[in-house]
């Protein structure tokens, strides 16, 4: 695409499974390799060129910007956009965040350390002309559960819930969407991400993309674990990258 895309990060939960740790600092400050989880997505982000970020936070999110400011001092700019008193869903979120995006944007988890080329991704949702585009990985149950059924290039069944035989793939934790796919998403009441994309693939307007890189997350005491000890024994993560 013709300028780097933003990138909302989803950085709300309440990371029950990283308790007691997160009981005190929100997901994205718990220490990997000696900093903030959120030091090392910022560096692999700006280092493929994505300088524009927009942190939807909520639990402790305040502790957050609080840290990292507007990003400068990381050579990005952050945008902070506050789920508030009533809790939003992940789709709500993103929803109330779209005043900081531009017409399409990136969405990442707040726990994902993606090891991938994000422009290639962008360009395939470009050339997809669908309205959002799911990474996804073969992940053969490896990892963690597979949740998708992609098949000749196509997210056929994608369901968090619902097991299937034909689910080898699972959702990588990036995804590239046209702001428009939120402006039917109610603030009233709690909106999940994956109800979203369940409903696109279901009206097949949401674009696949298979990545050959596995993923990393610190959404697991075990994720983090192994997370620590790559990015320690790879200078900090600086040898860690597409």
């Amino acid at each position: 695409m013709s300028s780097p895309l933003p990138v909302a990060i989803l950085a709300g939960g309440l990371a029950t499974r990283l308790r007691p740790i997160t009981e005190k600092i929100p997901k994205s400050l718990v220490t990997v390799a000696g900093r903030p989880f959120l030091t090392h997505q910022i560096e692999m982000l700006r280092a493929q060129g994505l300088r524009h970020l927009v942190l939807c936070i909520g639990h402790l999110g305040e502790m957050i910007q609080r840290d990292f400011g507007d990003g400068s001092a990381y050579g990005v700019k952050i945008d902070y956009s506050f789920d508030g008193d009533k809790l939003l869903g992940t789709g709500g979120a993103l929803r109330k965040a779209l005043p900081f995006l531009g017409p399409d944007f990136f969405v990442l988890y707040g726990d994902s350390y993606l090891p991938i080329d994000f422009n290639t991704v962008a360009n395939a949702y470009k050339a997809s002309g669908k309205p959002a585009l799911m990474t996804v990985y073969a992940n053969q149950g490896k990892w963690d559960t597979s949740n998708v059924w992609f098949e000749d290039g196509q997210i056929k069944v994608y369901d968090k819930k619902t097991r299937r035989p034909e689910m080898h793939y699972i959702d990588y934790g990036l995804s590239v969407f046209d702001a428009r796919v939120f402006d039917s998403v109610s603030m009233e009441q709690p909106t999940d991400l994956a109800t979203i994309l369940m409903d696109l693939v279901g009206r097949k307007q949401l674009a696949g993309y298979e990545v050959n890189r596995r993923f990393y997350e610190i959404g697991s005491p075990a994720g983090l674990a192994e997370l620590d000890e790559l990015l320690k024994s790879s200078h900090e993560g600086r040898n860690v990258g597409p």
